[in-house]
């Protein structure tokens, strides 16, 4: 502590201000606490900053380049097309300005405290926060630890100009001519494609039998199908032994079916997993147990072993996913508030912005079964659909997993065009203990994705209309 550092008094310090951190600041404010947010980088975290926000920027422009080409089974076509990739990037940039803006303006416009600075944990009651310049010591009854994660290095492909995370892919200067992606998981698809839609010829590199391991077989394939159109090459059950940077690229050496392979690319992005920010900020002065990959270990109410010191998002178990962080946060300031709320995660979906978009929530039909529900798998198809085919989007479909004695919505998947939003719709279906039959009873607009959904219920009931009962 520097001379003269008199401890500044708080209710609640939050720690991050990423999507767990900043909203669980402002709930925390909402029930009257009196709050400060620190963080040593920019409002919104990983997701708004270098994440979620600006890869599906990038992906949007990508879409839009591939369909200014034009549609041949539509009778449209265009010549000439071409892509400004420094005016992709100011314009990707420009939605993150317009996003970090609002998020400072949410946080005063609820009193909430803005600390920008390295965090060090004193004591249970103390943290130290540190620019380039100063230290200034805070107290608190309660903490919210929000640090979120970082991509993990490959230590034969340490990162460098032409070895990229996520980040370095989302600001490349250039379209590259050839890509490498090591990691078929959900970074990896979505950055993957969203160049190939720019042209660049991409090989993802997986280690496993497929990649998106965590989705059904039914809906991978069907993105790997859409790859495989775009000339993606994907190789699974491939180790990646490491890289060479070259004078204008980057040479990967891969060992794929017993066979050592060497493939040339402008850049190798590396996507295999992130880990979590919980060391160098002191948390073993304080006593808060981590498990051996560095999660903090947390109760249904996000507080760690130190009762009151809570951590949400990255750094504790879980998917690392924005709205589970967001989630988190809510659920740890009410606690702290002193309301009776808990976690539970079955309602929080998974999104992949892929070709096409996956996502699901709650059970899927084999964990359903290994959890011991006598279940239905219930599917109805895009191609049955007439808006789906009006947007030459008929690959896809929904699939509800429902409980056989009562028709109970346990999850549901979806594989096709805007799953991203018709997901949020089965979500709260199991929030609220839904069935198939109100699904099929709640009247959809017609014509429109969403009116896939209640055909799927109604065959979920044996009662379909535009499939054939079998």
């Amino acid at each position: 502590m520097v001379v003269g550092d008199f401890p500044i008094e708080l209710d609640t310090l939050v720690v991050g201000a990423g999507p767990g951190g900043y909203v669980a600041a402002i709930r925390a404010a909402q029930t009257g606490q009196k709050v400060a947010i620190v963080d040593k980088g920019t409002l919104g975290g990983v997701c708004l900053n270098v994440g979620c926000i600006p890869s599906k920027a990038l992906i949007q422009a990508g879409h839009r380049y591939e369909h200014a080409h034009g549609a041949d089974e539509m009778g449209i076509s265009a010549e000439n097309v071409t892509v400004d990739f420094s005016k992709v990037q100011e314009w990707k940039q420009g939605v993150v300005n317009k996003l970090t803006g609002g998020v400072e303006g949410l946080l005063k416009g609820n009193k909430v405290e803005i600390i920008k600075g390295e965090v060090f944990f004193v004591d249970k009651n103390t943290v130290r926060v540190m620019d380039e310049k100063n230290s200034q010591s805070y107290t608190f009854n309660n903490c919210i630890i929000a640090t979120g994660s970082t991509p993990i290095e490959i230590p034969t492909f340490k990162f460098s100009d032409r070895v990229i995370d996520s980040t370095g892919a989302l600001n490349l200067k250039e379209i590259p001519k050839k890509l490498v992606v090591v990691g078929g998981g959900y970074v990896g698809t979505e950055l993957g494609t969203a160049y190939a839609n720019f042209g660049t010829e991409v090989t993802i590199l997986e280690g496993a039998d497929d990649i998106l391991g965590g989705f059904e077989k039914q809906m991978s394939s069907l993105v790997k199908r859409h790859l495989k159109k775009k000339n993606v090459k994907i190789v699974t059950k491939a180790m990646a032994k490491g890289s060479e940077v070259t004078e204008n690229g980057v040479k990967v050496t891969y060992e794929a079916k017993g066979k050592e392979e060497t493939i040339e690319a402008d850049y190798v992005l590396v996507t295999v997993g992130r880990r979590p920010n919980t060391a160098e900020i002191g948390l073993e002065q304080v006593g808060i147990e981590v498990d051996d990959r560095g999660l903090v270990k947390i109760d249904k109410q996000c507080r760690t072993n130190i009762d009151n010191i809570y951590a949400i998002g990255d750094i504790v178990a879980g998917p690392p996913l924005a709205h589970k962080a967001s989630y988190e946060g809510k659920i740890a300031a009410e606690a702290i508030a002193g309301h009776k709320t808990e976690i539970d995660y079955n309602g929080i979906p998974a999104v992949v912005f892929s070709e096409p978009e996956l996502a699901t929530v709650g059970y899927d039909e084999k964990a359903a079964k290994e959890a011991g529900f006598e279940v239905v798998g219930s599917k109805f198809p895009f191609a049955a659909n007439g808006r789906a085919l009006s947007l030459g989007s008929g690959d896809g479909f929904v699939k509800l997993v429902t409980r056989k004695e009562d028709g109970l919505v346990l999850g549901a998947q979806i594989a096709g065009a805007n799953a991203s939003d018709m997901i949020s719709e089965l979500g709260l279906a199991i929030e609220a203990g839904m069935t198939a039959e109100d699904l099929a009873l709640t009247i959809h607009a017609h014509p429109t994705l969403g009116e896939i959904t209640m055909e799927a219920a109604e065959v979920a009931m044996g009662t379909p209309i535009h499939v054939v009962n079998k």
